[in-house]
């Protein structure tokens, strides 16, 4: 009988000859492979590269931030100052507030926190016929509009959502234009001014007499926007407030200036109502359950048809192989009598405790039943110490078949 070496398992990425001489194949991928599988994905994300660099280099000259009247986005005012033109206003765009006015005219500062101290004294010094604040935090309402505050010194809530909302009050610009689209941060007018479009505590619309003229306070300028200029009565209010002079100079501030002492940046979060916020909370909490529950689940039960079917003698066999390989004479001699326990007490009528039947209340039976059987020999069985070799665990098992015999055909 001969026998060969077994040939050496070939190396990975190796050619081998197929049979019949043909030219060498290989399982591993090549350069030319990978080129051809990831050239596509590589040239699309080259034209996203170039589409997104000249959308960026077309669109930077013309990037304004909002409510500014350069802007024709949806976020800027240029229809609102265009609209002011044509009624024969003259409008001034300034980057200065400290300029004294000519005459007649309207001041309107967007962004007034953005001024310092000594710039917000020298607007109050100026003496504008009418001065129009877009959300205006403390100090500079303290330095422009002394007799107004927002409404959460009050108690009341700091922000409203931007919606349609009557004017109710006596304000000429507002009865005029009737209900529009306001909200925002809102105010209490305090005992000299009067509020229009009331939200809960506060109001998105306050004006009060200033030295000069008046000071009119807006929670927002969403209204005087290009893309809500033409809601609700948002351009007859627009051109209310910022037409009754004959000049409008509007203020664009410095946005790399830091911010006046006592205000802070205005977040996302800070327009949100509490009521939604609370509601988001419990969504995400809802959102985590169900999370938790859905991915506990292991899917429904698939039958699945066995490979091989073993005989329940064979199981128990090899069972009892490892057993005896492990010499666990005392493992395998519990379970002969856990089993053998079970099936008698049925018998007996002994119901079981705790998943197993009274030992007392077991031999007890035991002992009515078969009355040449002492208690203590019944109880040495079931319960005994456990066997120390082979031998005496094949006669404990006999004892048992036995037992189990005589208890059923006594």
């Amino acid at each position: 009988m001969t026998s060969t070496a077994p040939a050496p398992p070939a190396e990975a990425g190796t050619a081998r000859r197929a049979p019949g001489g043909t030219a060498p194949s290989s399982l591993a991928p090549t350069g030319r492979g990978l080129w051809r599988r990831a050239r596509w994905y590589l040239a699309a994300l080259a034209v996203l590269l170039i589409g997104a660099t000249a959308v960026a280099a077309l669109g930077q000259d013309r990037r304004y931030p909002p409510l500014d009247p350069r802007s024709y986005d949806s976020d800027g005012t240029h229809a609102v100052l265009a609209l002011l033109e044509q009624q024969g206003l003259r409008t001034t765009i300034s980057t200065d507030p400290t300029l004294r006015p000519t005459g007649p005219d309207t001041l309107v500062l967007p962004e007034p926190d953005l001024l310092t101290p000594a710039e917000l004294r020298a607007v109050a010094g100026a003496r504008h016929e009418r001065l129009v604040l877009v959300a205006p935090g403390p100090a500079a309402l303290s330095a422009l509009a002394p007799g107004i505050r927002p409404s959460e010194e009050d108690g009341g809530p700091p922000y409203a959502t931007v919606r349609s909302t009557p004017a109710r009050c006596p304000l000429t610009e507002a009865v005029r234009a009737g209900s529009a689209g306001i909200g925002g941060m809102l105010y209490t007018s305090g005992s000299r001014g009067q509020g229009c479009y009331p939200r809960g505590h506060g109001y998105p619309l306050v004006s009060a007499p200033a030295p000069g003229g008046e000071v009119i306070v807006l929670g927002t300028g969403d209204f005087l926007q290009n893309g809500e200029l033409a809601e609700d009565g948002n351009a007859a209010l627009a051109l209310g407030l910022l037409g009754s002079r004959p000049h409008l100079t509007w203020h664009l501030p410095d946005y790399t200036a830091p911010l006046a002492e006592g205000t802070r940046n205005r977040t996302f979060g800070d327009y949100i109502p509490d009521g939604w916020r609370w509601a988001g909370y419990q969504l995400a909490v809802a959102a985590v359950l169900a999370a938790l529950w859905r991915g506990r689940r292991l899917g429904p039960v698939i039958s699945e048809n066995l490979p091989v079917v073993v005989r329940a003698a064979e199981t128990t066999e090899g069972r009892a192989r490892l057993y005896r390989r492990a010499r666990a004479h005392g493992r395998a001699a519990e379970a002969l009598r856990r089993a053998a326990a079970h099936r008698i007490a049925p018998a007996l009528g002994v119901p079981p405790r705790a998943g197993a039947p009274d030992p007392e209340a077991l031999c007890a039976a035991v002992a009515d039943r078969l009355p040449e059987r002492p208690a203590g020999d019944v109880r040495a069985l079931l319960y005994g110490p456990p066997p120390t070799d082979d031998a005496a665990l094949l006669r404990l098992a006999d004892d048992l078949d036995a037992l189990e015999r005589q208890v059923r055909n006594p």
